[in-house]
């Protein structure tokens, strides 16, 4: 509508009768006539899910002002509705060809492009943000409930902006909504210091990230002029010499700031004591869509804006995928199962161990070609759906066991069948093993993109962390079928010691029971036809 208004306002400015001002004659009007519109016109459809996200966010908070304490309740079933809605919203984009936001003169450019990339992660990031309102939903009793609500949909927001983002400022900007609330999020708990402590480290580490990554895209729109995604990649193509190496520092800067919103080795110190101070569903928040946003940012950096500086970024990101998963199996391998929390760090390096796995199609893209990119897509996918109902079954555990420590899943099976079945089916798919048909296939697929692209030698480290993470996922999954500590004793006739009493069980809360069987049942079903997901890895995804 408004590219037509544009239009018939420039028509009108052609076909007016001339007005002449003294000395200036119908020139005036000749100009007017020739100047393009600078008007852009906007896709409402195409920029309906996060847009929707966001004002349901404001929504929720201004609702809070006015609700009493006992309704309070309502706010998360609105979170709960508008995400739904937002995924709704997807459908009619499926077919991956809107773009809005474009320049209106020169070369054809968009700030915001939904194709069929954007489309995948947004499902992804929203799908997970609505599984972590499930997890939220009986946990913010203690929890200022309409901040609550209105940090995670405004980090959502950020997070379905950013894989739609084709231009640097749009980028950080979005990086920026997604990160800002998840600070605020961490340290939700208040008088909780280790909450506190989480938060601040996250803060300070996450700003440091930032602020090299400005400077990063500083240094790359000096060498370029433009901040456009695909103008960047073309004028990078003839860069003057120079300004070569200005540009190469700019591309190294801006991976580093994306490699710490993905936990890469060495930017990961943060991981393993937010995620323990942090609500356990925000956790869960952090290690999926945290990662996705990281990743989408990275992918559309590497593979759209610096295509030029393959041989910079490549050889970087192998070496970055190789180390990651290296430190984070290794770390894992060492959780003490009698300590606190250690099944939540178990978890927090188990996500840092992933995410060498997810750099590795990206790095082999820099060898090969973009569809390499598919790969990381599939497993993101896998990865979110699994890695997410493992942190539901863990909120359960913590409903009568505070302290989340790994031994506290022995016998967890006597106790809680379905749930015992339900975490052992997501650890054998985070393993890679049958019956997680999805989770080995997928391994399959990125160690095929790693031996495709000539990259022997990660396929071989990658293969090494496959067997080392083997351990410690197979560990806990024996854990949930051990006979519990202090199972009951079955007395003789003449035995004269009373016999110990079960322990007592609780009843799970329906949203909680809601996430795992959403996520045992999405799991199933992509084990059982994994190419749903594995036909993203044979494709090109912009």
């Amino acid at each position: 509508m408004t590219a037509d208004l544009s239009t018939t306002a420039t028509s009108l400015l052609a076909h007016a009768p001339a007005t002449t001002a003294p000395g200036t004659g119908t020139a005036g009007s000749l100009v007017a006539a020739d100047v393009p519109s600078v008007v852009q016109s906007i896709d409402w459809l195409a920029i309906a899910p996060p847009t929707l996200t966001a004002l349901a966010a404001l929504v929720v908070l201004v609702a809070d002002l006015f609700l009493p304490a006992h309704r309070k309740r309502l706010l998360g079933y609105a979170t709960l509705t508008a995400l739904a809605a937002a995924l709704a919203f997807l459908i009619p984009l499926r077919s991956g060809d809107r773009s809005t936001f474009c320049v209106t003169t020169g070369a054809q450019a968009c700030s915001y492009t939904a194709d069929h990339f954007t489309v995948v992660i947004q499902a992804l990031v929203l799908g997970g943000a609505f599984l972590t309102v499930l997890l939220s939903l009986d946990d913010t009793r203690k929890l200022p409930a309409g901040e609550y609500w209105f940090l995670l949909l405004a980090s959502a927001s950020g997070a379905a902006l950013l894989p739609a983002s084709r231009d640097l400022a749009t980028l950080v900007v979005a990086l920026e909504v997604a990160s800002l609330p998840a600070f605020a999020l961490v340290g939700i708990k208040r008088g909780d210091r280790r909450s506190s402590e989480a938060a601040l480290k996250f803060f300070l580490s996450s700003v440091v990230a930032t602020a090299v990554m400005l400077l990063g895209v500083s240094f790359v729109y000096a060498a370029t002029g433009t901040l456009h995604l695909t103008e960047v990649a073309d004028r990078l193509d003839d860069v003057s010499p120079v300004l070569d190496t200005l540009a190469k520092t700019g591309v190294a800067l801006t991976l580093v700031g994306f490699a710490f919103k993905t936990a890469a080795a060495p930017f990961h110190f943060w991981v393993p004591d937010t995620y323990v101070g942090a609500p356990l569903p925000i956790a869960a928040y952090l290690s999926v869509v945290g990662k996705a946003v990281g990743f989408s940012g990275l992918i559309l950096v590497t593979v759209i804006a610096f295509p030029s500086y393959a041989d910079v970024w490549g050889p970087a990101l192998a070496v970055l995928a190789a180390l990651t998963m290296t430190v984070g199996n290794v770390a894992a391998l060492r959780q003490n199962a009698a300590r606190a929390r250690s099944a939540v760090r178990l978890l927090a390096w188990s996500s840092v161990a992933q995410a060498g796995y997810l750099l590795v199609p990206i790095a082999a893209a820099a060898y090969s070609s973009d569809e390499q990119i598919g790969s990381t897509v599939a497993y993101a996918l896998m990865y979110a759906v699994v890695n997410l109902g493992a942190f539901a079954v863990a909120a359960l555990v913590a409903r009568t066991h505070p302290g989340n420590r790994l031994s506290d899943y022995r016998g967890l099976y006597a106790d809680r069948p379905l749930a015992a079945l339900a975490l052992g089916f997501f650890l054998l798919c985070l393993a890679g093993l049958p019956p997680g048909i999805i989770g080995l296939f997928a391994k399959v697929t990125v160690f095929s993109a790693a031996v495709d692209a000539g990259l022997g030698w990660l396929a071989v480290v990658m293969a090494v962390n496959v067997v080392i993470a083997l351990y410690y996922y197979l560990q806990w999954t024996a854990i949930l079928f051990r006979a519990p500590d202090g199972a009951p004793q079955t007395a003789g006739p003449d035995a004269g010691s009373p016999v110990s009493a079960p322990p007592r069980r609780f009843r799970a809360p329906t949203p909680l029971t809601t996430a795992i069987v959403l996520t045992s049942a999405a799991g199933i079903l992509l084990s059982g036809v994994p190419q749903a997901v594995l036909r993203f890895a044979a494709v090109s995804l912009f």
